[in-house]
């Protein structure tokens, strides 16, 4: 076999994400034809920019989902004489090509890019919800109760904003800090609010239905419970709950440093974000009306403040989710948390620029791939906040 130029790779690259386009055109075909019945997701597809954000966002979402399928090599197999090759070049003694070259390692770099996007579709949007969830569950009583309340959260949520955030990843990832176990306590708090949210959502909802609220809340807790013990436990560690046995969900412990500190960093900002709508929209009409009926305090934060808050908080999650991702490529590209082998592309955009003036092919294209996603979330976000306008 011989090398093949860049329209051969051009040609052999659509072809490997082949499932991806597939995805793609029945996602874009369902949805443009259900749209009218599908709410503001369904509006999304009456803004040309909306459209184009979410095509860059679903194409890695799909890509992640078939990684496996996609990628044409394993992400950790070294081959030396195809270290810093260009794109194209063929391997030795075998049948296939690096499509994007192979980095300094002779690892390929488009499986590896390839692969890395699982890593980011994986963490970023979990961790982002969870820090809704924490900033919603704090920065709504806050803004509507007011006082001493208000005032001590604002402090502590401005206080972490004022931490240097690589200087706290920094210390979390240290091994004494981690020996510790503070990142997993940390976990044991901010895992906790997405219980604490779904319960007294569903308790102010069903109040005055004790009977189904009590199944319902108990449910809650007994699997959230499970689930919660089961992803903040880790055997052999600092804070090991569960037996080995029953813990069905091992997080590397990296990787929960990575997420945890995610969480952590995001929180305030959205506390502060919720804070301030809730405090414009707790003086509306429908909101005092609701006073005078008597409701109770959670159940208008939560059913009538929180719904009418939502145009503004969908987009900000869109745009924190590129935060996010931005954030996880920093924390890979100085090795924070990740581990050295690891796909992601920060990981190998570190990997690649040192030799950017031989070989920039490493570092150029997981970068190309990580600015490409975070567009497509700025576009997302700009066409949620258009059609949301429009309501």
């Amino acid at each position: 076999m011989d090398d093949i130029g860049w329209l051969s790779v051009t040609g052999r690259i659509l072809w490997q994400f082949l499932p991806v386009w597939i995805c793609l055109a029945v996602t874009f075909a369902v949805s443009i034809r259900y749209k009218r019945s599908l709410g503001l997701y369904g509006k999304l597809f009456d803004s040309t920019i909306g459209m184009i954000g979410f095509a860059m966002v679903m194409f890695w979402v799909f890509t992640a989902v078939f990684a496996d399928m996609v990628a044409t090599h394993d992400v950790l197999s070294q081959i030396s004489q195809m270290k810093n090759k260009p794109p194209g070049t063929v391997v030795p003694a075998g049948t296939s090509h690096y499509l994007l070259g192979g980095d300094h390692l002779g690892r390929d770099v488009f499986s590896r890019m390839v692969v890395g996007s699982r890593i980011v579709i994986q963490i970023a949007p979990l961790a982002t919800m969870f820090a809704f969830m924490v900033g919603i569950t704090i920065g709504l009583p806050a803004a509507y109760y007011g006082g001493t309340l208000d005032t001590v959260l604002s402090f502590m949520a401005n206080l972490i904003l004022a931490f240097p955030v690589i200087l706290l990843f920094y210390l979390l990832v240290t091994p004494e800090i981690v020996a510790t176990g503070l990142p997993q306590y940390m976990g044991l708090v901010l895992f906790l609010f997405p219980i604490l949210f779904l319960v007294v959502l569903v308790n102010s909802r069903y109040y005055v239905k004790p009977q189904f609220r009590n199944v319902v809340v108990g449910l809650i807790v007994l699997v959230g419970g499970f689930f919660y013990l089961a992803l903040v436990s880790e055997p052999e560690s600092a804070v090991a709950i569960l037996p080995r046995r029953l813990d069905f969900l091992s997080v590397p412990g990296n990787i929960l440093i990575v997420f945890v500190s995610v969480v952590f960093v995001n929180s305030p900002t959205v506390f502060r974000i919720v804070r301030g709508i809730t405090l414009d929209i707790k003086t509306r009409d429908y909101v005092s009306a609701a006073q005078t009926r008597g409701e109770r305090p959670w159940y208008i934060m939560l059913w009538e403040i929180l719904p009418n808050a939502r145009g503004p908080l969908i987009v900000d999650f869109c745009l924190r989710i590129g935060y996010t991702t931005i954030l996880l490529g920093t924390l890979g590209f100085f090795g924070l948390g990740l581990s050295p082998e690891s796909p992601d592309w920060g990981s190998t955009i570190n990997a690649g620029r040192k030799l950017l003036t031989v070989a920039p092919h490493p570092a150029i294209f997981p970068a190309l791939a990580l600015m490409s996603l975070v567009l497509g979330l700025n576009l997302l976000a700009d066409g949620l906040r258009e059609e949301s306008l429009k309501d």
